[in-house]
């Protein structure tokens, strides 16, 4: 499986080109962004793709020096699974 990398967003696609999971993650301030969305298709669901997203969404923030709001309801809850993680997170 091979993630897609593209400013504020990663992303796997399908053989045919089809985009089949993705989190987004745009800039909200200075040095914050939002980790507003994730998608996992059918059929990649129950195989742990959307936290391999959020560890790669999270590896590019700490390169970066931001910090991250999570507004998307699966980050706020991987977020609230990881507390080793919290590092990353604006503490609002």
């Amino acid at each position: 499986m091979k993630f897609i990398y593209e400013a504020k967003r990663i992303y796997i696609n399908d053989d045919r080109g089809q985009m089949i999971a993705e989190i987004t993650f745009p800039l909200v301030g200075d040095n914050i962004v939002d980790l507003d969305h994730t998608y996992v298709s059918n059929v990649l669901r129950g195989q742990g793709i959307a936290g391999k997203l959020m560890e790669e969404a999270l590896k590019v923030i700490e390169k970066n020096g931001w910090k991250a709001n999570t507004s998307c309801s699966y980050a706020a809850y991987w977020k609230d699974e990881h507390p080793n993680k919290a590092e990353f997170f604006n503490q609002v």
